[in-house]
Parts: structure tokens; sequence; C-alpha cells
């Protein structure tokens, strides 16, 4: 059984969308270069081919992953949310007590984390400490540099 994938509404929306392009034009784009490719002749000294049939095949396999994450999606919905507690779908602001610099975390599931943009996921190491905090608990996370600990200071939807 495969497990439930978090997504934002904004998040499911943009996996559907990538869905509906590679389907859409990806496809059609990979089809004329393979059919380009066969105009060139021999097959087995035809590298033109070969790329555009292992393209297709790359197309192909994302169609397939995002379609999977799509049936296990569980989208959070905001009203089911709280700025009690940390959870999937929060923005957290923490402290760090050793620098005493504040960062702001959104937590989203795995398919739409991305650290430079601030959202982390709920599977990651500092993502799953996070989640079930209120603001004011403290918590030591391990990272590759050794630990780091963070305080709760706000909860925002």
């Amino acid at each position: 059984m495969e497990k439930d994938i978090f997504f934002t509404p904004e998040g499911l929306e943009k996996i559907e969308n990538e869905i509906e392009y590679l389907k859409t034009i990806r496809r059609k784009e990979v089809a004329e270069r393979i059919k380009v490719a066969l105009g060139y002749g021999d097959l087995s000294e035809n590298s033109e081919y070969d790329e555009a049939k292992n393209e297709q095949a790359q197309v192909e396999e994302r169609i397939v992953k995002l379609e999977s994450m799509v049936r296990n999606a569980k989208v959070i919905d905001e009203k089911d949310l709280n700025t009690e507690v940390v959870n999937v779908g929060s923005t957290v602001l923490v402290k760090d007590m050793s620098t005493g610099e504040e960062e702001e975390f959104t937590i989203v599931g795995s398919a739409e984390a991305d650290p430079l943009d601030g959202k982390i996921s709920n599977e990651s190491p500092v993502g799953s400490k996070l989640i079930g905090l209120k603001v004011g608990n403290v918590t030591e996370i391990e990272i590759p540099d050794g630990f780091i600990k963070y305080e709760v200071c706000a909860i925002n939807l």
C-alpha cells in the first residue's frame, strides 16, 4: 500500500498541470522527434532516434510517477489547520537558540518541498521534528553539521 502524499491545493494543481502538459504537448514533441529521426534511415547508427526514444521513456515514466502521486494525494485543507500546533500546511517562525536568528518554514508534503523557497518536507529532519510542536516549544534536531536547537516562535496558516 502506498503512503499518502500531502499537497497544498496549489501544489496539487501544479502537479496536475504538469501531467496535462506532458500528455498534450511533450508527448507530441517527442513523437515528432522520433518521426524525424526515423527519416534519417538506418536505426542501428541513428543517435537522434535513440535520444528521442530515451526522452519518450522519460516522459512516460514522469507521467506514471505524477499520476501515482495524484492518486495518493491528500490535500491539506486550511479549514482543518489551526495556529495552535505545527502541522503540514503550517508556516512556522523558529528561532535558532545558539545564534538568535529567526527562520520561517512552511511545512509541505515531500513532493512540494523547495528548501530554497522555505518550503520543507514533513518528512525532512527539521519538518518532522517541528510537526506537533506549539509556540514556545524547543526541539533539538540532528542535521549534517551536528545539532540545531529551535524554539517555535509563531505558527501561521
